[in-house]
């Protein structure tokens, strides 16, 4: 496959599934029916989980200026704001297209090198991932009885027997993939050990309390916006905790995987939520709502910013002059 090839899939392959993902939810809930559901929300509710998220953005702007100040780069802090609301709208086009964009932003209007910038995005992405790892221990430990059940339920003793098995074949698989010298074993094992000296650098950093204090902030606005909207609807009202965080982790793998999660984040609320036996409707109404919510923000917010980016360099430069 030639490199042109491999790029129109990347393109194309999130964009079907996003399609699917649309044409499937709104073929288990009809249209009118997640309307009906919508317009009976408490907007007071979807509000406030949107400010939710404005803000979350804007303290990861002002934790991405803990990171390129120890490169010897002052950012003003409006171009990271206005570059971190352009990479989530960027985003909806191309998956991970949005931090490429967000790292040359700060090279045409900071002088910021690419590769150095590029470098500070990936590091804090490896801290939000450590962050998102721990919510995902915490929701087991938390639920584990509920979850055994669940499996117990669902799956027959010897399907988890055979799942157990493969797991434990994965776990053998890896400790023998790293004394392997093949070169998928060496790009398995450059990952494993990049994300290891990412989070190792952050521990390392002058102001890695305020760094480490805004990524907590950013990951409980998000868990917080998620669990406010839920008070929107009358029908979810009193929902388990277990319900919000097994759905808030289905939702955010869905936005990593497609293209913001158009038709992803719908379809990932309804598969958590249906394992509490919570309802089709109310499930794909919550879902479509908040995703709703949030790419109205982003479009919002990430237009304004693009539009806005070079006026106010022009207008900086031209008063340093």
């Amino acid at each position: 496959m030639t490199p042109k090839q491999k790029k129109i899939l990347t393109i194309l392959i999130p964009i079907l599934i996003s399609v699917g993902l649309v044409w499937y939810s709104l073929n288990k809930v009809p249209l009118d029916k997640i309307i009906a559901e919508a317009k009976q929300a408490d907007l007071k509710w979807i509000l406030l989980s949107v400010v939710c998220l404005t803000i979350s953005h804007i303290s990861r702007a002002y934790r991405w200026l803990f990171m390129l100040e120890p490169l010897g780069y002052n950012v003003k802090f409006k171009n990271s704001m206005m570059a971190v609301f352009a990479t989530y709208l960027i985003n909806y086009g191309i998956p991970r297209s949005g931090e490429v964009a967000r790292a040359t932003i700060l090279t045409n209007y900071e002088g910021v090198p690419f590769e150095k910038g590029f470098g500070t995005i990936v590091a804090e992405r490896i801290a939000d991932l450590i962050v998102m790892l721990g919510i995902i221990s915490i929701t087991l430990i938390l639920q584990f009885d509920f979850i055994i059940e669940f499996f117990q339920k669902k799956f027959s003793i010897n399907t988890l027997i055979i799942f157990g098995g493969v797991t434990l074949m994965l776990i053998i698989l890896f400790f023998v993939f790293r004394k392997s010298e093949s070169g998928i074993a060496k790009k398995i094992n450059d990952f494993i050990k990049g994300l290891l000296e990412g989070a190792v650098s952050i521990l390392k950093m002058k102001k890695k309390w305020p760094f480490i204090a805004h990524t907590l902030f950013i990951w409980g606005l998000y868990v917080l916006m998620f669990y406010t909207t839920t008070f929107a609807f009358e029908s979810l009202k009193g929902i388990p905790i277990a319900a919000v965080l097994i759905g808030f982790i289905s939702a955010s793998f869905s936005i990593a995987a497609t293209n913001g999660g158009t038709g992803a984040y719908p379809a990932a609320v309804y598969a958590a939520f249906s394992i509490f036996g919570i309802a089709e409707d109310p499930s794909f109404a919550f879902g479509w709502v908040l995703w709703g919510s949030q790419t109205l923000m982003t479009i919002i917010l990430g237009g304004l910013s693009l539009l806005y980016l070079p006026i106010y360099n022009r207008k900086a430069n031209v008063a340093s002059e």
